[in-house]
């Protein structure tokens, strides 16, 4: 069934022209929609066919067989560049991208070292570290909280520096973290989400930073009707409750995606606070949540991680977060 589905392949022509030389992008589990890391990846590939007048491709996968074998079928019908979003599509572009070494391949928060592939990782740790600040700034109980998606090192490097950002703006801070799953289904349980937040709510947390894909809506709602703020992720999810959504530790998976698809450049790019690559979202939904004294001290110590005044511990580096 698996192999008759993809002879269909619900690949998404975004555009009814020749598939020939046409760029493509596969989402993860979550798809394109999440309001999260996956939807940063469709807004990137939306812009570039705006500002380049060219169609692309893409698919969602339902299961995890589905990435390689969506991979190879992009490739095999010309696509070029190939873009995969998540850590978990490095094994599939590692194998398809040798099979297939005339074309170009990227890959999103993972290392692939073969010599058609660009493999595009982030500073999470930096952009979490200012939204880590901007929670213990903002919060009246001293208690903040992190709620992750699957627990993976991916997603502890996020927690340890928003831990370590907080702790930077007020060393008695208490931080509370929680993992959604072990599964990929952790990064698509909103309901999830919402109870792990109630439960750091009656904790006396009132400021919550999910790093949880899709399962991050339900931790923005039960804020909401806790009266309690959050903080969103990957994407600027200001807009989703504005009133209550203090921030965004942004991750720009766009700018990824399009400058992927404008032609990709083996090898590892690493893009963090210096290279606009991670920051903090500000506009007219959280305009009233931060005031100038706030985002003066997050902005000094912005510019003092760009300058190397101030060192954030990179969990995946170091293996530990203090």
């Amino acid at each position: 069934m698996i192999l008759k589905s993809l002879a269909c392949l619900s690949l998404t022509v975004v555009a009814a022209t020749a598939v020939l030389a046409e760029p493509a992008v596969i989402y993860d589990f979550g798809g394109k929609f999440d309001k999260s890391f996956n939807e940063a990846a469709f807004n990137g590939a939306e812009r570039w066919k705006k500002e380049t007048g060219k169609p692309y491709l893409d698919f969602e996968i339902a299961n995890a067989t589905q990435r390689e074998q969506a991979m190879r079928r992009m490739a095999e019908r010309g696509a070029n560049p190939i873009v995969g979003v998540g850590f978990s599509q490095g094994s599939s572009i590692e194998k398809v991208a040798k099979d297939f070494p005339k074309q170009q391949f990227a890959i999103i928060d993972a290392v692939v070292n073969v010599p058609n592939v660009q493999s595009i990782i982030f500073k999470e740790h930096e952009g979490s570290f200012l939204v880590g600040m901007m929670a213990a700034l903002a919060s009246k109980t001293g208690k903040v909280g992190f709620i992750g998606g699957m627990d993976i090192p991916l997603i502890r490097k996020f927690e340890c520096g928003y831990q370590q950002g907080a702790k930077y703006a007020n060393p008695l801070v208490e931080v509370s973290a929680n993992m959604t799953g072990t599964t990929p289904t952790a990064w698509n349980d909103p309901a999830r989400g919402a109870e792990l937040a109630k439960a750091q709510f009656a904790k006396g947390v009132d400021v919550v930073f999910a790093a949880a894909g899709g399962t991050g809506t339900g931790v923005y709602q039960a804020a909401k009707d806790a009266g309690k703020l959050a903080i969103g992720v990957d994407s600027n999810q200001n807009h989703l409750h504005p009133g209550t959504m203090l921030t965004s530790m942004v991750k720009r998976v766009d700018v990824a995606v399009a400058s992927a698809f404008n032609g990709v450049t083996p090898g590892v790019t690493n893009l963090g606070l210096k290279e606009n690559g991670v920051d903090y979202a500000m506009d007219e939904n959280n305009a009233k949540l931060v005031p100038p004294a706030m985002k003066a001290k997050v902005d000094a110590a912005k510019a003092d991680i760009v300058a190397g005044k101030i060192k954030v511990i990179d969990y995946m580096a170091a293996n530990a977060c203090k």
